[in-house]
């Protein structure tokens, strides 16, 4: 048999029509958990269905999609019903489905809800344990892959909204084994740090499995007892985990947590502008209020009268205090004299000045001063003090003052 050559067109073509001609594949029905749910802004739905080893990709158009009694999410457990094909164009290999009917929850979304349910009971979602996020952070801090998209979002928003804001990044794994511990030892480290003043902990979209560990136990934890506050980003706006609940406050996107850590410097500018304006305008204001009523109290008669009172009164101050001199002066005149007088009196009763008048004083031979010539007997030595000098003299004769 020759060798058969293809195109990448031809290949996709021969093979879509040999699964087109498959009877199984024309109509099937298929069970599954749905995984990576999205719905297109066209109507139409796009998933797909896995369980413990495979996964498969679906679409369902938006005609049968409007039939549908319920709104599918990541983690339910259903069952389709339509046919597979080839889609030519990727060469992917995809269910298409026509009808869809709900089996109960998928073992991760009851996984899910089971822990939701467990950490509401013990309290991780009050709103009393949950910290204000602060309006002007000195730097953000970022647990998240550092080579996926949700960083480069990160820093092209602060950068937009508040240039120069610093950007603390911890790179961790977001998804996989292993993802879980990393994330939770990423927010504990950055805690140490103490770098930052508020954490964005997130990632970009993904299917339920890519988000899981932000389900995790380890992850709502870290969150919980956080001294940061903490901004979780995980997924699209239509995803919610865990995370989403135990943190301080939830974005829906990462781009969206960006805007909500940092406020807009030109918002911030404008809004110092009009808040110094009304400043400006209040002081104004008020010292134009304070200068019309200073102009008024100059002008009242109750300003003039208080400063005659002033003047009057500077007069009467001066005639008082000349008054207090004049009679200090006089004091110290009357002192003076007085203590010229004591002076004189105490001068008077020198002995001293009496000898220097001529006169002289006796007195025994024990020193007792003599007073009368009968205080003293013929013979008897006597000293005779002068003014300049002592005599020492004997008693020859004794003659008494006649009566």
């Amino acid at each position: 048999m020759p060798e058969m050559i293809f195109s990448v067109s031809e290949l996709n073509a021969y093979v879509g029509g040999l699964l087109s001609a498959d009877p199984h594949l024309r109509n099937l029905t298929v069970r599954g958990e749905i995984s990576g749910f999205k719905r297109h802004s066209s109507g139409h739905l796009y998933f797909s269905l896995k369980d413990e080893r495979a996964l498969v990709r679906c679409v369902m158009f938006k005609g049968q999609a409007l039939q549908l009694d319920f709104r599918p999410e990541d983690g339910m457990q259903v069952c389709i019903s339509g046919y597979a094909a080839l889609y030519a164009r990727d060469g992917s290999f995809q269910v298409y489905a026509q009808t869809m009917a709900r089996e109960g929850a998928g073992t991760l979304y009851a996984r899910f809800l089971a822990l939701k349910e467990q950490l509401e009971r013990e309290g991780y979602f009050d709103a009393a344990h949950k910290k204000p996020i602060p309006f002007l952070p000195r730097c953000v801090g970022v647990v998240t892959s550092g080579t996926g998209a949700a960083i480069q979002d990160v820093l092209q928003i602060i950068g937009r909204r508040f240039p120069n804001m610093p950007i603390c990044l911890c790179p961790v794994r977001v998804q996989g084994e292993g993802a879980a511990g990393e994330i939770a030892a990423g927010i504990r480290a950055m805690n140490r740090a103490g770098t930052a003043d508020v954490l964005i902990v997130g990632r970009g979209g993904g299917s339920i499995e890519d988000l899981w560990a932000f389900n995790e136990p380890a992850v709502a934890m870290a969150i919980w007892e956080s001294e940061l506050p903490v901004i979780s980003a995980v997924g699209h706006e239509t995803d919610f985990a865990i995370a989403d609940f135990v943190a301080d406050l939830r974005a829906p996107t990462p781009s969206a947590a960006a805007e909500l850590a940092v406020p807009s410097y030109a918002d911030c500018e404008e809004t110092l502008a009009v808040l110094g304006g009304r400043l400006r305008r209040s002081l104004d204001a008020g010292l134009r209020s304070r200068r019309d009523r200073l102009h008024l109290l100059q002008n009242s008669a109750g300003f003039h009268m208080a400063a005659q009172r002033v003047s009057d009164g500077r007069f009467g101050l001066d005639a008082l205090s000349e008054r207090l001199c004049r009679g200090v002066e006089r004091t110290l005149l009357d002192q003076r004299q007085r203590l010229e007088r004591l002076h004189g009196a105490l001068a008077a009763l020198n002995p001293d000045a009496v000898l220097q008048r001529g006169y002289a004083m006796i007195c025994d031979e024990s020193g007792r001063v003599l007073s009368s010539v009968f205080d003293v007997r013929p013979q008897e030595q006597i000293a005779v003090r002068l003014s300049d000098g002592r005599l020492t003299a004997t008693v020859n004769n004794i003659e008494k003052k006649e009566p």
